[in-house]
């Protein structure tokens, strides 16, 4: 994630130039542009609208910008949290309150000891808001010279005061009493390097033009760090001075786009994205086994219902689909055996005698289509209805209802399975189920017919003539007994009985 490191101006002290003059913003500010918090690509000063754009933008305040001071973090909700820290600070603040921001150090607790930053409101906000009046976001406001507890000096060269006085190398110093800022030439800070002295460890460093000051002040070895350096190891730090109310106003989309940003380049969440990354790798091999294993399976099922045609029906030479080449041999079968399918008249006759409603009027007619038996009968309700398919369910068959019409077909598979098993049938109701029996006449004579699967067998057909079938009541609108069938009122054609096709399909038969 590339980073534009703004280096603000030094803010102007309250008591000698007022709060006019901490309102005015620079024409230009020097920059350092990084990519994941790394080595600098490039730096320069620009005007605000000239900055270059970036995923993420952080302002860096000098060290000799921000007072700090260390107290214990009152108990009070967020909402009253500034307003407590205001009242525990009232005697060390010299400032009014409203022109004083406050910040919180990263992590800080109640009723622990933290340090908190003042500076001042008006300088900080003018500034930000020149930043981003042509587009820019910042997202962080660091300090450049944060508390550690580590004793370290810093010396720089600050920027010429308002009046174009060179103010000369100062000296940035921190240890366990805080951070603060003093001319490297001043009598205080000689003071505090003699009371340093050899004793305690150190890390000296300073910008290439105070090296040969440093080295005569400090009395050792000095490491060289360039402004850049300097604002990059600023900027790397958990501090973020933009808090309370001027905490930056997030959006849904852009809170959760800098989250994603942060996520994919920030280097603390580099093992989660390695991590990340090894997981979806092992799941996508994972994945590509289990479909090599599907496929090897799916393979085996395939080359084993082949033999299975090709050892029941050894005259099917090219096998294509084997389930259909071998469904369309038993059909031949089944036909020329003369049994019925559960697509045939026959069977659809027996569901809708077992289910047809009792004391309902008879029908007024039916019409056979292979697959579908529409019964003519008005006057049904909708309950009525209901329980006619639930009855018809545990049989295998399914009914569509439309006005004065009840058509019978197939159930599916998925239907089936989710019913509950039927009832025990009523007295005298024929079985749905007969058991089968082999077949008979020339089928079974033939010595080259292959063998019928047994649990495919289809029931014997039943003798429709006009005698009443042993064992069934009458249905409900079907004449009984030795007389001739009528027919229904209003019909005139004669009467058709479903007749096989040389390829066992049922014709449509009508009554």
């Amino acid at each position: 994630m590339s980073t534009l490191i703004v280096a603000l101006p030094v803010p102007p002290r309250l008591s000698s130039q007022g709060a006019a003059g901490a309102t005015l913003a620079p024409s230009e500010y020097d920059y350092v542009v990084s990519a994941d918090g790394g080595p600098r690509l490039m730096a320069g000063r620009a005007a605000p609208a000239l900055l270059p754009k970036t995923q993420s933008v952080v302002a860096v305040v000098p060290p000799h910008g921000i007072g700090w001071h260390r107290v214990t973090l009152p108990k009070a909700p967020p909402a009253k949290l500034r307003a407590a820290l205001a009242s525990v600070m009232e005697d060390v603040l010299l400032e009014d309150d409203a022109e004083l921001h406050l910040a919180l150090a990263p992590h800080a607790k109640s009723g622990d000891s933290t340090w908190v930053a003042a500076l001042s409101k008006p300088w900080l906000k003018a500034q930000l808001d020149a930043l981003e009046a042509d587009g820019l976001t910042v997202d962080r406001v660091v300090p450049a010279w944060p508390p550690d507890d580590a004793p370290a000096g810093h010396f720089f060269r600050a920027e010429p005061l308002p009046d174009g006085t060179d103010p000369g190398p100062q000296l940035a110093w921190r240890d366990s009493a805080g951070p603060l800022c003093l001319p490297a030439a001043s009598e205080a800070a000689r003071t505090l390097l003699a009371r340093v002295g050899g004793e305690v460890p150190v890390r000296w460093t300073a910008e290439p033009e105070c090296a040969a000051d440093a080295v005569r002040l400090a009395g050792g070895n000095v490491a060289a760090l360039s402004v850049g350096e300097f604002q990059l190891a600023a900027a790397r730090s958990d501090w973020n001075l933009r808090q309370f109310d001027l905490t930056p106003q997030r959006r849904g989309s852009r809170a959760a786009k800098e989250l994603l940003q942060h996520l994919w380049s920030s280097p603390a969440w580099r093992p989660a994205r390695y991590g990340v990354a090894v997981l979806l790798l092992l799941n996508l091999v994972g994945a590509n086994v289990w479909a090599w294993q599907q496929r090897q399976a799916l393979t085996r099922q395939k080359a084993a219902m082949t033999a299975l045609l090709q050892t029941t029906f050894p005259q099917v030479r090219a096998i294509v689909d084997a389930p259909a080449q071998m469904q369309k041999e038993l059909d031949l079968l089944r036909a020329s055996a003369g049994k019925p399918g559960e697509n045939d008249l026959e069977p659809m006759m027996y569901a809708a005698e077992a289910a047809w409603p009792p004391g309902r009027a008879p029908a007024d007619g039916l019409k056979y289509e292979p697959g579908r038996l529409m019964i003519t009968s008005a006057g049904w309700s909708p309950q009525e209805v209901e329980a006619f398919r639930g009855r018809l369910r545990p049989l295998g068959y399914d009914a569509e209802s439309v006005p004065g019409r009840l058509t019978l077909t197939r159930a599916k598979q998925a239907e089936l399975a989710m019913d509950v098993p039927a009832a025990p049938p009523r007295p005298g109701a024929a079985p749905t189920n007969p058991p089968a029996t082999p077949p008979a006449g020339p089928a079974a004579a033939a010595p080259n017919a292959p063998r019928p699967v047994p649990e495919l067998a289809s029931p014997p057909p039943p003798q429709m003539g006009n005698r009443p079938l042993p064992g069934a009541r009458p249905v409900p609108g079907l004449p009984q007994g030795s007389a001739p069938m009528p027919r229904p009122a209003g019909a005139e054609q004669p009467h058709r009985m479903p007749t096989q096709s040389p390829t066992g399909v049922n014709n449509a038969a009508e009554m």
